[in-house]
């Protein structure tokens, strides 16, 4: 069979290849971290009078506990869901209209998140997996794509479409609607009015301009004030500028560079912002909570001062190699209700460089960490890469990690590793 002729099988629904994702980490894990961040960035869950069990997470975030899947800890022994088939219920017709409003449901899948149909509606389609326009065609039997959509590993063992069937994220019945919906699908199409609304045809994101101009980056302005912080003395009668002399950008020049790195004193791996959230209380008396304004405010002025220089990140003690290793096998571990792993998204060979929905998905081999702590246009806010971290995790159904976790920590550095060599520059502005 040829590539091509492959690639048409997958097209029935995603089933772009990947390599398998690792279930544990490789060497010995870092003892559990007492958490020092904000209340919220905890990834605690609170179990209420009624007998429910809700999730602690931002203002905003949904409260739902998806405790029944596994997570990115490193005590999370529990395997990736089993593979299963799936038979078509009997009794039920399927209904083409209520499989469409399925497939549009963005609380549900998106399912256009990943694949494009007709309809003006649909915007905007992401294509990480097959263009779905013309899928009827093919003549497929109802019991395949059935079972495509119950569990695609059964088909296609690497697949990084969910097993929405099987995880319980579409009933059985649902499930009978979207295949009545799919086998409507029939060509020809008509031409699009909107390029941007075909991810095929859409412009790419061409950025939000010079990241460090203060009139055109809000978190500058939030960076520079921190130099207040810096000289201001905390409880304990002593400020950062008093062991750090000379001014921030000279005491602080070439820091930021080398972390996340492992810290003999903690016997972990940490970015700048857990190092603050221990060495501030411990030097000053000023509490400095990871995911805190003060926290990520002055991590982005340390930062800063080392801007336009090349990142350098420890890969070669055995301490950054065991913590490499882990934060690795983190990156492709699959995760939540979903099944997902930051891998599908962000490799070559997977999801990267594709539109999932409107975002387009940043390429790990490319470097993803330098100009962390970055603006967010949509949410009008400076987030961190850990807040990155909690805030991908909740969509797919995991729950989170408190935000200065260890494994986040080593994932973080895995991430920085690709950016070595290439220059830092914080904060940075996306979407």
């Amino acid at each position: 069979m040829t590539r091509h002729a492959t690639r048409w099988v997958a097209l029935a629904m995603l089933a772009v290849g990947c390599a398998g994702a690792t279930d544990r980490p490789p060497a010995a894990a870092p003892p559990r971290w007492s958490s020092r961040a904000i209340p919220a960035a905890r990834g605690e869950v609170r179990a209420e009078a009624d007998g429910r069990s809700i999730a602690v997470r931002y203002p905003g975030w949904t409260t739902r506990d998806f405790g029944r899947f596994r997570t990115y800890a490193y005590d999370d022994a529990r395997p990736e869901p089993p593979v299963r088939r799936g038979g078509t219920p009997p009794a039920v017709a399927g209904d083409p209209v209520k499989g469409r409003a399925l497939f549009m449901d963005r609380a549900r899948g998106p399912c256009t998140g990943c694949h494009l149909v007709p309809g003006e509606d649909v915007w905007p389609a992401g294509n990480v997996g097959p263009d779905l326009s013309t899928l009827a065609d093919r003549r497929l039997p109802d019991a395949y794509l059935y079972q495509q959509l119950w569990d695609p590993r059964v088909t296609f063992p690497n697949t990084v479409m969910p097993p929405w069937g099987a995880q319980g994220i579409f009933t059985p019945e649902e499930l009978v609607h979207l295949v009545a919906y799919l086998q409507m699908l029939r060509g020809p199409v008509a031409p699009d009015r909107d390029p941007e609304r075909n991810p095929s045809t859409r412009h790419r994101p061409v950025g939000f301009g010079d990241n460090l101009d203060p009139t055109n980056n809000p978190a500058v302005l939030r960076a520079e004030a921190a130099e207040a912080l810096w000289s201001a003395r905390g409880p304990g009668g002593k400020s950062c500028a008093d062991c750090h002399t000379g001014g921030i950008d000279r005491a602080m020049r070439g820091v930021a560079t080398r972390y996340p790195r492992p810290v003999p004193a903690y016997g972990r791996v940490m970015a700048i912002e857990d190092l603050l959230s221990v060495h501030g209380p411990e030097r000053t008396g000023r509490e400095l909570a990871v995911e805190s304004p003060e926290n990520l405010d002055l991590t982005m002025r340390v930062k800063m001062a080392s801007n336009g220089m090349p990142v350098a990140v420890d890969v070669a003690t055995p301490p950054a190699r065991a913590a490499l290793a882990r934060g690795k096998a983190t990156f492709e571990r699959r995760v939540g209700e979903r099944n997902h792993a930051c891998a599908d998204c962000h490799t070559p060979e997977r999801g990267a460089s594709k539109f999932l929905g409107g975002r387009f998905l940043g390429d790990v081999t490319a470097g993803l960490t330098r100009h962390f702590p970055t603006w967010r246009t949509s949410q009008n806010d400076a987030w961190d890469m850990r807040r990155r971290f909690q805030w991908c995790m909740t969509p797919l159904g995991a729950n989170m990690l408190a935000a200065d976790s260890v494994e986040y920590a080593e994932l973080e550095l895995y991430l920085a590793h690709f950016d070595n060599g290439k220059p830092m520059s914080v904060p940075g502005i996306r979407h």
